[in-house]
């Protein structure tokens, strides 16, 4: 990877003549698609290079970036040149567009650049501005080398010194919107499951309510039985086709019942992933105990009865470099002392209707430094069946250094190679890409695999006017068109609640986003048919995260088994509005608010290819509102979003 570069000459850090040298402001809140800018005063450090021009000072950083900085408005303008840095690896897809935005409108823009252009002149005027965001993006083809430069930045103004960072957020009240669950039964999560012939089935029936409770079906395939007291469907069957299953669910407050189709063939994961990954919280401090003890914590807080299911363990589990052997004799994979069982841990989350995932890389070593599956695919796909996984996350990671060449086929080569070894296992094994969106992945990654990522590391984004999870929820929005049932866009995981540094892989913290923020988040990630894997501290879950993570109709948009990724219908630096066709005809909108305050946003339902009147619905607070004729209008508070379930009357 190209190290993020920041250098520059030794200048003041205001000159007589009132202006700023950027590289010498505060950029600790600039946001950078790859780690964190680090500043260097030295004389001697590495220039940045445009098109064969060097600069001894500037911002060397990596698409998506964004920085923001607020002026007094009475600055006078920005000056700087930029381009894609030469030092770019891979200059058939270095690209990126660098933006001036000023109070949210565009004052340039550079269209997009190339590796070995020529540096471009950024000229803004700043007349009256407030606030001021300087903004790389990724040109729409993935940030692989994306390594972008504002060479020379220097802000002029007339008033106060600008100061780093986006204006300060008002407190807000951490106020649960979605209701508590009813005594009596509800049938939550997916409405259709998948299995292949012979494959053995696990699925636990998501149900709130007062327990006990107990569970029967009809309509079951042969081979297929309920454990009447857990609600667990246990089996195996060669009945292909789609079968049409009963469930009732019964408590001493009343009975409700449910259908659940079985789609019995060769495609899984018809509706996205929900489960809870480690990385985010525990790192490279993982342990057995940790997944045996998240796995409880999803029965024990009821994020099981609304549909999370996979426990997965990320990277960390086997040998580290150096600490040999990596494998058994017969060359099974080993793990590490913090592992004494994965066998037996894995036992663990089926006995309680759960199922597990892991984690390797198809190069010799996993990001973190572990051994990988170089050279051992078939084996340890055998390996992880007979373990009993029932997902797999397949980490780029080093394989890199053995690909041979970075056009499509040898971006492909890795996950077509395992795919057809986790084809051939008795057992289901969901497969995740996780290669950061290179070589258009959205493009080809439903041929090789069920889900697969198309950005960097959420948890490496670092936000300045928006969290990171803007920047990466809205590029992942542009592929809307190739999610589909067994093939979903994924932005990473929910990271909320207790979450970990992503930078120095550091203990869990309360996550600093704002309780607007958190309410977009998961609606965005809903909208978008998005994989819904929480990775923050299991034992640490509260109500609020709770109510974010387990709102049964949120959960319903986001598994419809129409399986359509919402759609963008406005984007803009105030708005970002989605709407998502359902399986019954009705439509799910999201009204975002882009902007540091509050705002009055409005759609036509023209725009949404909508006709009124519709019957509206909130699903946060699960209550009616009144019906929309022509158009939506609402005001929408700093960050936060406005969520409707639109349906004909």
């Amino acid at each position: 990877m190209f190290p993020l570069l920041l250098v520059s000459g030794l200048w003041p850090l205001v000159s007589a003549a009132a202006t700023l040298p950027l590289e010498t402001a505060d950029l600790s809140t600039m946001s950078t698609g790859w780690g964190k800018p680090q500043k260097n005063l030295s004389t001697t450090a590495r220039p940045l290079r445009i098109g064969g021009t060097e600069f001894s000072r500037g911002i060397g950083t990596h698409a998506p970036s964004e920085f923001l900085l607020q002026l007094d408005g009475k600055a006078t303008l920005f000056t700087a040149k930029v381009g894609v840095d030469d030092n770019a690896t891979n200059a058939a897809i270095a690209s990126v567009e660098f933006e001036v935005f000023g109070d949210g409108r565009e004052l340039w823009s550079s269209g997009p650049c190339k590796r070995g252009e020529a540096p471009r002149d950024c000229r803004a005027d700043l007349a009256g501005v407030r606030i001021l965001e300087l903004v790389v993006g990724d040109c729409g083809n993935g940030v692989d080398s994306d390594h972008a430069d504002w060479a020379e930045p220097v802000i002029s103004y007339d008033g106060a010194a600008p100061l780093s960072g986006p204006p300060p957020a008002p407190q807000e009240e951490f106020t649960i919107l979605t209701p508590p669950a009813p005594k009596e039964p509800r049938i939550n999560g997916p409405r259709i499951t998948a299995l292949r012939p012979g494959s053995p089935l696990i699925f636990r029936i998501p149900c709130t309510g007062e327990r006990p409770v107990t569970f029967a079906a009809s309509g079951l395939p042969d081979g297929i039985t309920l454990q009447n007291a857990t609600g667990i469907l246990t089996g195996t069957t060669s009945q292909t086709g789609t079968h049409k299953i009963r469930l009732i669910a019964n408590n001493r407050h009343g009975t409700v019942t449910r259908e659940l189709r079985l789609a019995v063939g060769d495609t899984l994961a018809l509706t996205p992933p929900m489960g809870w990954n480690s990385w985010y919280i525990h790192y490279n401090r993982v342990t057995e105990a940790h997944m045996r003890r998240a796995a409880e914590v999803m029965i024990s807080s009821g994020m099981a009865d609304h549909g999370y299911q996979y426990v997965n363990i990320d990277d960390c589990w086997m040998r580290q470099q150096n600490d040999k052997p990596y494998r058994a004799d017969n060359g099974d994979l080993l793990t590490n002392d913090k592992f004494p069982d994965i066998k037996g841990m894995v036992d663990h989350i089926h006995g309680l209707g759960l199922r597990a995932g892991t984690y390797i890389s198809p190069g010799p070593w996993t990001c973190a430094g572990y051994v990988g599956s170089w050279q051992h695919e078939a084996q340890d796909a055998a390996w992880f069946a007979r373990l009993g996984f029932d997902f797999l996350k397949y980490d780029w990671c080093s394989y890199g250094g053995v690909a041979g060449g970075g056009d499509r086929e040898h971006l492909v080569a890795p996950y077509q190679v395992m795919w057809g070894e986790l084809k051939r296992q008795p057992r289901d094994i969901v497969h995740n890409l996780c290669q950061y969106g290179m070589g258009d992945v959205w493009e080809w990654g439903g041929e090789v695999g069920n889900c697969w990522r198309t950005t960097g590391d959420l948890g490496l984004q670092r936000g300045a006017g928006l969290p990171g999870f803007y920047a990466i929820g809205m590029s992942n929005a542009r592929h809307w068109e190739h999610a589909r049932p067994g093939g979903w866009n994924d932005p990473d995981y929910l990271l909320v609640g207790w979450v970990g540094d992503a930078h120095g892989m550091k203990e869990g913290t309360p996550t600093t986003l704002t309780p607007n923020e958190q309410y977009s988040y998961m609606s965005m990630w809903s909208l978008m048919a998005a994989p819904l894997v929480f990775s923050g501290d299991m034992e640490k879950l509260d109500p609020f995260t709770l109510g974010i993570l387990c709102n049964p109709e949120l959960i319903d948009i986001n598994q419809d088994p129409l399986g359509r990724q919402a759609r963008i219908v406005r984007q803009n630096r105030h708005d970002f509005i989605l709407a998502k066709p359902l399986e019954d005809g009705s439509t799910a909108v999201g009204l975002f608010n882009l902007a540091p305050y509050p705002r009055e946003v409005t759609i036509n339902l023209a725009d949404l290819d909508l006709t009124g009147p519709l019957a509206a619905h909130d699903p946060w607070r699960q209550h009616d509102l009144p019906p929309v004729t022509k158009s939506i209008t609402a005001t929408i508070p700093r960050h936060g979003v406005h969520l409707l379930h639109l349906k004909g009357q």
